[in-house]
């Protein structure tokens, strides 16, 4: 898939900016993975210091789409591992935004997929399978539904209600 530009979306795309179908996430998160730029419908997930969720979605097929992992900015312990990142590249996922920390960084940078976090932590999460899935959830104040599209490069993460076209 060819990537978009963000900087460049932002600019051809005032209008949707100005009515809220194009959004940015705020500044705050690191890249990590081979893949710099992605995009894809987005899969939503909350949890906490748990990671059992996230590794049932990433057991399943990816088609392309993006995992945006509402962790609640926890910053105690990883979500997303080396094993979880090699089995989203394998699932065919293209990418993972977590809100919160992942751990394993050399073996994500290996893997050829794209991912952003808040941080990297040693910690592991906790495995009780608490958590909602394909909910709306809110990320540093932007709401973000199921479905809608992200696209991620070294300038920023946009959130779109549509596809946007190069």
């Amino acid at each position: 898939m060819a990537a978009l530009a963000t900087a460049e979306a932002c600019d051809t795309n005032t209008a949707l900016l100005g009515s809220g179908d194009l959004r940015v996430l705020p500044p705050i998160f690191q890249i990590y993975g081979q893949c710099r730029a992605f995009s894809g419908p987005i899969v939503t997930l909350k949890v906490f210091e748990d990671n059992v969720l996230i590794r049932q979605l990433l057991e399943t097929r990816g088609e392309g789409r993006v995992l945006v992992i509402d962790g609640g900015g926890s910053m105690r312990c990883a979500l997303v591992g080396g094993n979880l990142g090699q089995l989203a590249q394998k699932m065919g996922w293209a990418g993972i935004v977590v809100n919160g920390c992942i751990r394993d960084v050399d073996e994500i940078n290996g893997c050829d997929i794209g991912v952003r976090a808040l941080a990297s932590h040693p910690v592991k999460s906790s495995k009780k399978g608490i958590g909602e899935k394909h909910i709306p959830i809110n990320i540093a104040g932007t709401l973000i539904r199921e479905g809608v599209w992200l696209y991620a490069d070294s300038d920023g993460i946009l959130i779109s209600t549509s596809e946007l076209s190069l």
